[in-house]
């Protein structure tokens, strides 16, 4: 069978097994174990063995149970409350007001964690009840979550920055500068479509009954001063040295209890619900992310991100139609593939070509990074999708559906860094 046959069958699969109502995680397995029988001579049996305890107990993976864990305690403080109370001043004499909360939180995270799932639980954790509570629209708070979510991706330390430095033999420490602008832009842009969403819908958006001078803006802002020591004490223990991102994490969990205790929400109750739900997620995400290690390892075995890497190489493109073909290349890839996977798999085949075209390849290395974030928010397999519908219990179609204008903004940003390389390069050149 050829490749877009075995491409399409696999697609045909996922959709009918998701369709029945089996788990997400149980049906990437699915899917995996069907290509390694029907397309490879190795067994399905040892190696989906072999990969799901690979994943499951790989220590870099540790930091995102304690970071879901931190939100699990922050939501129960009256941490969000005070977030809410110290951004509000500031953002609510901007159309859509406290929506931008979402953006502003990933966009913070996301120097924290490193990873889009996390940044995505732990902001939601906080900002999805209290944004509701105050009745803002469910589509505009899921979206503008999943889509400034991906964020934990291109706003440094980024591991996936890290994957490709190695891959492509290109400086970390560049690509970590390199990301600083293109990130703090995108987050602009969402914020700058919740604006005009807002503008032409203003019905929907709460009304505000408040109004700060300067000097109330100043004092109200004394509430940002326990999320900010957190986020000082995760983020200095990163740069300082003192503590890797899995360290990091714990500290920013021993903050969280010091935080709760502090503030008197600290209980045994409190303790149980917050861990047991901090597990309860991470579960659903573990699950996720070990079968989709397995289909990953099928898909290896088939060929399938070779075969397709070394078509598009064969193409003969210019250099603006090349990054056009990697960019759906890579978003029909992320429905099979995680961001790690699709990098380590196809780099071989895909930097030849790039360098022939004459790419700087810390410039490729941010469009990289943007188009694995679109991935993270495409179906049928958008990591963050999978990670609100566990936390919202939505359907996925309806999840997708919010998320997709900034799916189209992501798309945007890629053809801005085209025509704007600038834009990625300028900061590392004058570091």
């Amino acid at each position: 069978m050829s490749d877009i046959g075995i491409t399409a069958l696999l697609i045909v699969s996922l959709f009918l097994i998701l369709g029945s109502g089996v788990w997400i995680g149980l049906t990437l397995t699915g899917v995996a174990w069907i290509a390694m029988e029907l397309f490879s001579s190795r067994p399905a049996g040892d190696a989906m063995a072999v990969t799901i305890w690979g994943t499951s107990s790989s220590w870099t993976l540790t930091a995102l149970p304690l970071f879901i864990w931190m939100g699990e305690i922050l939501f129960r403080t009256k941490l969000s409350e005070s977030m809410f109370k110290g951004l509000a001043p500031w953002v609510n004499w901007l159309p859509g007001r406290l929506l931008h909360t979402n953006v502003i939180g990933c966009t913070i995270f996301a120097a924290v964690s490193g990873s889009s799932a996390a940044t995505c639980a732990t902001i939601g954790k906080m900002t999805l009840p209290e944004l509701t509570r105050r009745g803002y629209p469910q589509d505009q708070i899921i979206g503008s979550l999943a889509g400034a979510g991906t964020l934990g991706l291109l706003i440094p330390p980024s591991i996936i920055m890290i994957v490709y430095g190695v891959s492509a033999e290109v400086s970390i420490s560049q690509l970590f500068v390199a990301g600083v602008l293109p990130g703090l832009l995108l987050a602009s842009m969402f914020s700058g479509y919740i604006i005009v969403w807002s503008l032409l819908n203003p019905g929907k958006i709460p009304p505000s009954t408040e109004r700060f001078t300067l000097k109330q803006r100043l004092y109200e802002s004394r509430h940002l001063i326990p999320v900010i020591g957190l986020i000082g004490a995760v983020l200095g223990s990163i740069y300082a040295g003192v503590a890797t991102a899995t360290e990091a994490a714990a500290v920013g969990v021993l903050g969280s209890f010091v935080l709760s205790g502090v503030q008197g929400s600290l209980s045994w109750s409190n303790f149980k619900e917050a861990l047991m739900g901090a597990t309860r997620l991470y579960c659903m995400i573990a699950l996720i992310l070990a079968g989709a290690s397995f289909l990953t390892l099928s898909m290896g075995y088939i060929g399938l991100p070779r075969h397709l890497a070394e078509f598009v190489t064969s193409m003969g493109l210019s250099p603006f139609m090349l990054i056009i073909v990697l960019t759906v290349f890579y978003a029909i890839l992320g429905c099979f593939l995680d961001g790690i996977s699709m990098v380590v798999l196809t780099m071989g085949v895909i930097l030849p070509t790039v360098q022939a075209a004459g790419l700087d390849l810390v410039w490729f290395g941010i469009f990289i990074v943007i188009v694995v974030e679109m991935a993270q928010i495409t179906p049928p397999v958008g990591f963050n999708l999978f990670v609100l519908q566990g936390m919202t219990g939505k359907e996925i179609t309806y999840i997708a559906r919010v998320t997709l204008p900034f799916f189209f903004l992501m798309c945007a940003m890629v053809l801005m860094l085209w025509f704007f390389p600038r834009i990625a390069t300028w900061l590392p050149a004058h570091m």
